[in-house]
């Protein structure tokens, strides 16, 4: 006889303070982010999750902490789980030809388009590192928080889904329920409206 039905739910942080020279990976939520960090708790709070977990990076961090703390949950950071590694990316220019640059990264996911992983040794990286964490906590729903290129990798391969719209369907923060084990994509969370602490409409 099966257990009961599981699901991971993958969280992308909420919006931090963007400093110009400094690397992403090293940014902290901004006042709006952890404003919106409750919203993010409240709307999680309905898949009774028993842990959830972040990367390492500061951004991720913060957001991973405010939603435990709001909801009562233990907090863990795991190794892995970062952002694509990439450096500093503010000298990209426009928007414009940052998101040609993670179009060229999804379209030639074994070649080096930018930064240092290529999307295949990013993908691979964050894979072990979900198991993991599946492996770790084997009962109940579990919250993972992380970053956007790594989340579309994950979920675009397992799913069969073009990585680049989804990518920028993404919202700060949002967030996709799979189901354990298969990571079936249930459902996807992409924007929320943070002006109110009503019912949010999903997308």
């Amino acid at each position: 006889m099966s257990g009961p039905r599981r699901s991971l739910i993958l969280v992308r942080h909420s919006l931090p303070e963007m400093v110009t020279g400094v690397p992403a990976s090293e940014w902290h939520l901004s006042a709006e982010g952890r404003r919106r960090c409750a919203v993010l708790a409240g709307r999680l709070a309905a898949y009774e999750l028993a842990a959830v977990v972040s990367s390492e990076e500061p951004k991720a961090v913060e957001t991973g902490q405010i939603v435990a703390e709001t909801l009562g949950l233990p907090f863990e950071m795991a190794l892995g789980l970062h952002e694509h590694e990439r450096g500093v990316v503010s000298d990209l220019g426009s928007r414009e030809e940052w998101e040609a640059q993670v179009a060229r990264f999804f379209e030639h996911p074994d070649q080096l388009a930018f930064g240092h992983e290529t999307a295949d040794q990013a993908h691979t990286r964050f894979a072990r590192a979900v198991a993991s964490v599946i492996q770790w906590l084997p009962a109940g729903n579990a919250a993972i928080v992380s970053h956007g290129t790594v989340m579309t990798l994950f979920i675009s391969r397992t799913a069969r889904l073009d990585p680049m719209p989804f990518w920028q369907g993404l919202g700060l923060p949002s967030f996709a329920v799979l189901s354990l084990p298969d990571l079936g994509l249930l459902e996807l969370v992409a924007s929320m409206e943070f002006a109110i602490e009503s019912p949010i409409s999903r997308v």
